[in-house]
């Protein structure tokens, strides 16, 4: 399954990219059940999700195969050098164009490994430090707006986190076919309006069309919430993938670079649909 992050579209788990763990046949000999991501996945006859059977067959791992511990390890040092580099920009109080221009080099280096054929760490950590100086002068400015804001949106993103793992791993989510397209479409959506609304804002001056204050700005920011946890979902769903079909070791670090990217969404429409309604109270 190929999984897409509402920042940015990146490689997933997918057929096709040189990695015989998930181009090997299942140990059960089934001569029908090839490549489990050949054409769509989720119509497979085998597929948990689509028709509720207890397990799909397991190709046989790779050597060197990814683990969950590898995933879990590489994205606390990605998340880590996000906090770590937050804090010192906000204990050093950098200037806010210090922090932005470090947000528009994660940008940068965040596209650049989107479309590389395989997962750089020297880049992820990167991009991981600079958006953890970006969020930390992003957190000072709303905390000037919402007191108390940052420390907040730390919670509810955490709380999100939880909340998704569990409805994830208790299947009361069920990441299928039409699930991907619904939060993909949505996904871009929502980027395509937040740019509207910057443009507005760049040329028309105040906030734009209004999408980031008073109740419009709380029913937007929920949005954004929402649409946030349903990547998160899919990002389960493609680790969930890449470990039951042997993907290689190295492709743990691209799972971390998701799970950052998805984490720093939530936290940053968490902050800002907090410092809203900090700002009214």
């Amino acid at each position: 399954m190929e999984s897409r992050n509402p920042v940015f579209s990146r490689r997933g788990f997918t057929p096709g990219n040189g990695y015989a763990g998930f181009n090997a046949a299942p140990q059960s000999g089934s001569a029908t059940y090839g490549n489990p991501y050949a054409d769509n996945p989720y119509a497979q006859p085998t597929n948990p999700y689509a028709q509720g059977a207890p397990g799909m067959p397991q190709a046989p791992a790779a050597s060197g195969a990814m683990t969950i511990d590898d995933v879990v390890s590489r994205t606390a040092v990605t998340l880590g050098l996000v906090v770590l580099a937050a804090a010192a920009a906000w204990a050093l109080k950098l200037p806010v164009g210090v922090g932005f221009g470090a947000g528009l080099v994660a940008m940068v280096l965040g596209l650049v490994q989107s479309f590389k054929a395989r997962p750089t760490p020297a880049l992820i950590l990167g991009y991981a430090l600079c958006e953890g100086l970006f969020l930390g002068v992003l957190s000072q400015v709303y905390n000037q707006v919402g007191k108390g804001a940052p420390m907040q949106a730390v919670l509810g993103t955490m709380a999100v986190f939880a909340g998704v793992l569990i409805a994830y791993r208790t299947r009361l989510v069920r990441v299928n076919a039409r699930f991907q397209r619904f939060a993909v479409g949505a996904g871009i959506g929502f980027l395509l309006l937040m740019v509207a609304n910057g443009l507005f804002a760049m040329f028309g001056g105040g906030d734009g069309l209004g999408f980031r204050s008073g109740g419009l700005g709380i029913l937007v920011g929920i949005a954004g919430v929402l649409i946030g946890a349903m990547f998160l979902a899919l990002d389960f769903k493609q680790i969930e993938d890449g470990v039951r079909y042997g993907a290689p070791r190295e492709e743990s670090w691209l799972a971390a670079f998701g799970l950052t990217l998805t984490l720093v969404w939530i936290y940053t429409e968490l902050l800002r649909l907090i410092a809203i309604l900090n700002s009214n109270d």
